[in-house]
């Protein structure tokens, strides 16, 4: 059997990125993915936004490369054609007593590396965006929004430029480690056949499969992998005439960061995610959650006409934690966690994963770099 450089599991954002990070770097890579398509999951199901790295906490992986993410990803869009736009957001306090977390945002943003947040106030707000009701608001210039699939197929084409492989419909059911290498078995969902593919490295990049795929692996510890959690998104629209120019975000709620507002690359209005706990992966929106959506936009867009809401699509987040638990950490973990060389796991990418994409693949090369240089 031959053995390559590196197998990524997973053709989204994240392992499209490693892709690129370590072909570029003279490894042999092949990605491969269970779907059809690259980035059918948690990678094209979102609000595509560029964030700034305003609400992590200070020293987390999700503050650092967020912050450095950001200014990769805008500088890569540019280079290579990528569409996006730094539109800008406003969070806004709704109630008077929401007033002191905007400041709390602000100091929180600040020690981030995050120092162009400028707190409004309510004329100053509405002067930028006469549709909006608020008491007060958080400006913050460097948030943004981008082309999510054009982004994954720049990222799947400069890997292959590199000498990168893609290998669709190909599920990885197990692994076992041996004699230095990862020995993998595969099946392929066209035909379903099976067959086994060795690697000297294993970049665990499979989103809500990634806790799965790393319990399947013979010889990584069972106490290395989290258990995950789904939490669904639903998002809705609104046809017609945008009424903001900007994103528009209350402040942050439990378990995301509350039902916002963004716009897609045509000034589209699209609203959501709302955040709903789920057993099992299900894409399937129900309509009549729109009734929580009218009263959470009515905040802050009183004019949201009634039945102007349309279900769109959801996406599902890979949490590592339940409700009302403190948000966890990016898990991003190399062989100095859990003792297996070449292999990296990531768990719980989850929002700014997007953002972070460029600095998480930079990171994931460090990890690597003891065992192919």
């Amino acid at each position: 059997m031959e053995t390559v450089d590196c197998i990524i599991a997973g053709a989204g954002v994240i392992g499209l990125a490693v892709a690129r990070e370590l072909s570029r770097r003279g490894m042999e890579t092949i990605v491969v993915e269970a779907a059809d398509a690259i980035g059918t999951e948690t990678s094209s199901r979102n609000s595509e936004v560029i964030h700034a790295g305003i609400y992590y906490p200070e020293g987390s992986l999700k503050a650092e490369l967020c912050v450095k993410g950001r200014d990769m990803l805008y500088a890569y869009a540019a280079e290579r054609g990528v569409p996006h736009k730094r539109c800008g957001k406003l969070i806004v306090a709704t109630l008077p007593e929401q007033v002191p977390t905007l400041k709390g945002i602000i100091n929180k943003a600040r020690a981030n590396g995050v120092d162009d947040l400028v707190l409004l106030d309510a004329t100053e707000a509405q002067a930028m965006e006469p549709s909006l009701a608020c008491h007060a608001a958080v400006l913050s210039p460097s948030t943004g929004i981008v082309d999510s699939h054009a982004l994954m197929l720049s990222l799947l084409g400069e890997s292959e430029e590199h000498g990168a492989f893609l290998s669709l419909n190909t599920e990885i059911v197990s692994g076992r480690i041996e004699a230095g290498r990862f020995v993998l078995q595969t099946l392929d969902s066209s035909s379903g056949a099976g067959f086994e593919i060795a690697a000297r490295h294993v970049v665990n990049a499979a989103g809500l499969g990634a806790n799965r795929l790393a319990a399947s692996l013979a010889g990584l510890s069972p106490k290395f992998v989290p258990a995950l959690l789904y939490a669904r998104g639903n998002y809705f629209s609104v046809s017609g005439k945008p009424a903001f120019s900007r994103l528009i975000y209350p402040v942050p709620e439990p378990g995301g960061l509350g039902v916002h507002l963004t716009l897609d690359l045509n000034g589209g209005m699209r609203f959501g995610p709302d955040v709903e706990w789920i057993e099992t992966k299900d894409y399937t929106v129900d309509p009549r959650r729109a009734d929580h959506f009218y009263g959470e936009i009515r905040k802050y867009w009183p004019g949201l006409a009634d039945d102007s809401l349309s279900a769109t699509y959801c996406g599902i987040r890979p949490k590592l934690v339940g409700p009302g638990e403190p948000a966890a950490d990016f898990v991003i973990q190399g062989p100095e966690v859990h003792g297996v060389s070449g292999l990296v796991n990531l768990f719980g990418i989850e929002s700014p994963g997007l953002t972070s994409s460029l600095a998480i693949a930079e990171l994931v090369a460090r990890k690597l770099k003891r065992t192919y240089v």
